[in-house]
């Protein structure tokens, strides 16, 4: 199986209108940043967007708000983007925000076959409005589902030409959980390298995940805040 994609462009071109799609990284950091760019050039709408954060205005998953190209955000953080906040609070977007370790576990939840969870997390609070709840050992959890994405676009440091990737530093936080998580997985890498390149001993996410590759260009890996002590 030939998983290897010269582009973004062609890695997302059957992305339809109403897809529910994964995007990895933690705050600006390992996001994919081509495939967004890709979807914001395609102009493909109405997405659920499961992510940890919502961007920034000018980048990332800010991109398609700018377009409105996002219906629903599924997320913990969103702050620091005014239009996020502009169109939430006018109706015309959705959101669901959920802690973030649920946000995880529901994603590893997917990635392993089981259909729900149970949280010790919101119980008591709006979260668990809705929602069933049983108690186990005298404590109350919430049941959560697993998610159903349509796709996950993740970013890697490293990948080869069977889709194994590996993932640097603080980018190893939600890329590996939403690469087993999605119907289908579209991993952009920084390096691509053929098969049998990559220590096994290192790689973090099989390549029986992936279903697509390309490797990226122009990554900006923005910093979204910088503290500085004063001289």
């Amino acid at each position: 199986m030939n998983k290897i994609y010269n582009n973004a462009t062609e890695a997302i071109v059957d992305i339809p209108d109403g897809s529910t799609i994964m995007l990895g990284g933690f705050r600006l950091c390992g996001i994919p940043e081509n495939s967004i760019a890709a979807l914001v050039k395609k102009g493909t709408r109405d997405l659920t967007c499961i992510s940890n954060n919502a961007g920034v205005d000018d980048f990332g998953i800010g991109l398609l708000l700018q377009q409105r190209q996002v219906k629903k955000m599924i997320s913990s953080y969103v702050g620091e983007n005014a239009e996020f906040e502009r169109q939430l609070l006018s109706g015309e977007l959705e959101v669901e925000l959920i802690p973030q370790g649920t946000l995880a576990t529901r994603c590893m939840a997917a990635g392993y076959g089981m259909p729900a969870i149970y949280t010790p997390a919101g119980v008591g609070t709006e979260v668990a409005e809705g929602k069933e709840m049983r108690n186990f050992n005298g404590k109350d959890y919430l049941m959560e589902y697993a998610f159903e994405a349509d796709f996950a676009l993740i970013k890697a440091w490293k990948g080869d030409t069977h889709g194994n990737l590996i993932f640097k530093d603080t980018a190893r936080n939600f890329n590996p959980l939403m690469a087993m998580a999605a119907k289908v997985t579209i991993a952009e890498v920084e390096e691509l390298v053929p098969a049998g390149e990559l220590d096994p001993n290192y790689i973090h996410t099989p390549g029986v995940y992936v279903q697509r590759i390309f490797q990226g260009k122009n990554y900006e890996k923005r910093i979204e805040q910088r503290t500085v002590r004063k001289s």
